[in-house]
């Protein structure tokens, strides 16, 4: 039995190597477009591979995987997150778990993960050819089951050629990114976190809250990039250009003006920028005051009037920044998009128009906030295709 495994990455190792130890007599062979197989992987989680989450925060699977959360969720029952630490635990990799539920090694390096997977791989005799570009199914024919697991937007051509044979694709969209603006006076703060910002793309219902990052092009930081997450698609129809409200207090109108007004009663002749009721980096909350008060900034909190604290209040809870486009990064290589689920057996992930042909990761139009959750997905689909494999085979 010959499998043919289309991409180098995380689901197309998963798959691979799971559906070795299902079927001892397979041969498989995995095909990758660049030189390197991994590579995502090994960036991951900036070199430390957040390989999953315990979703202990997690309220509603929504919340996480923005497309494909109710798929995800069924496939979870096969193949969760215990499963996955498991599963890594079994073939040699400790893990441990961090803030937010993520789940690292226990070495903190990627390369732990990935000298794993290569260890199974050569003890498997699975065949790895990179550099080499599959187009059209059409060139795997002489394989008795074909696995898809490659995503990005820069797989047009087979995505093209998915389609013209009856599959539904989404169009793959970047997700995951940082926006870049012009307010030059932010941008000058690069290197301050504000925890526990909201943030909401005027005029719409998408919002976030979480860490923000003050970068030397905008902002980033993990309530930024699931932000990013959440629009992808509306941001894409904006061409990237847009109006955010920062709520830099991450509280209301009324609480954020309650504690104003204790400042005011506390220490009436103390200056106005030596005095932080919000715990905020003090050059943002000194920029914050400067941008709204102009020079009276420097004054006595008792100078304040009702129209400046007004304007405060403004300020620190619906802050307004103009997005001029996203801000892509070498870490950046989450999309969504791809295969739709209308073209695939939900519970086996076979396509219903090619026989034996199987779609994992990110081809797949799921994908997730960050937190581990787009690896989990690799390695819940990639899991479910080779026990799906497996299955068919034993009838």
């Amino acid at each position: 039995m010959k499998v043919a495994i289309v991409g180098g990455g995380a689901a197309g190792f998963f798959s691979a190597i799971n559906i070795k130890e299902f079927l001892a007599q397979a041969e498989i062979t995995i095909f990758e477009k660049s030189n390197k197989v991994l590579s995502k992987v090994l960036m991951s989680g900036g070199g430390r591979c957040n390989c999953t989450n315990s979703f202990e925060d997690v309220k509603n699977i929504k919340d996480v995987y923005p497309r494909g959360s109710n798929i995800i969720n069924r496939l979870f029952k096969t193949f969760s997150w215990q499963d996955t630490c498991v599963w890594f635990e079994k073939h040699g990799v400790k893990l441990v778990e961090k803030d937010n539920g993520r789940i690292f090694p226990q070495s903190q390096s990627s390369k732990t993960i990935v000298d794993s997977f290569l260890f199974y791989a050569k003890k498997y005799n699975i065949k790895i050819r990179t550099g080499t570009n599959i187009d059209s199914i059409e060139q795997l024919k002489d394989f008795d089951f074909i696995v898809l697991t490659v995503g990005g937007y820069s797989n047009d051509v087979l995505l093209q050629d998915l389609k013209n044979r009856g599959h539904k694709i989404a169009k793959p969209l970047p997700s995951l990114f940082a926006f870049v603006l012009k307010e030059e006076g932010l941008r000058n703060l690069s290197g301050i976190s504000v925890p526990n910002a909201e943030l909401l793309l005027a005029g719409t219902k998408y919002k976030a809250k979480g860490d923000v990052l003050l970068t030397h092009f905008g902002l980033s930081g993990p309530a930024i990039l699931r932000l990013s997450s959440y629009a992808a698609s509306y941001l894409n129809e904006k061409n990237y250009k847009h109006s955010l409200l920062v709520n830099w207090v991450g509280e209301n109108y009324l609480k954020t003006e309650g504690k104003i007004e204790e400042v005011l009663a506390q220490y009436p002749q103390k200056l106005i920028s030596n005095v932080n009721p919000f715990a905020l980096p003090n050059s943002l909350w000194v920029y914050l005051l400067e941008k709204t008060l102009g020079e009276r900034a420097k004054n006595k909190i008792s100078s304040l009037n009702r129209k400046d604290i007004n304007r405060l209040l403004n300020t620190l809870c619906s802050d307004n920044y103009n997005i001029s486009k996203r801000y892509a990064h070498k870490e950046e290589f989450v999309t969504c998009g791809g295969v739709d689920f209308e073209s695939i057996n939900p519970l086996s992930l076979q396509s219903k128009h090619i026989n034996n042909l199987y779609f994992a990761g990110e081809v797949l139009n799921i994908d997730g906030i960050t937190g581990g959750f787009n690896l989990q997905s690799a390695w819940t689909t990639a899991f479910v295709v080779a026990k799906s494999i497996s299955s068919s085979l034993s009838f």
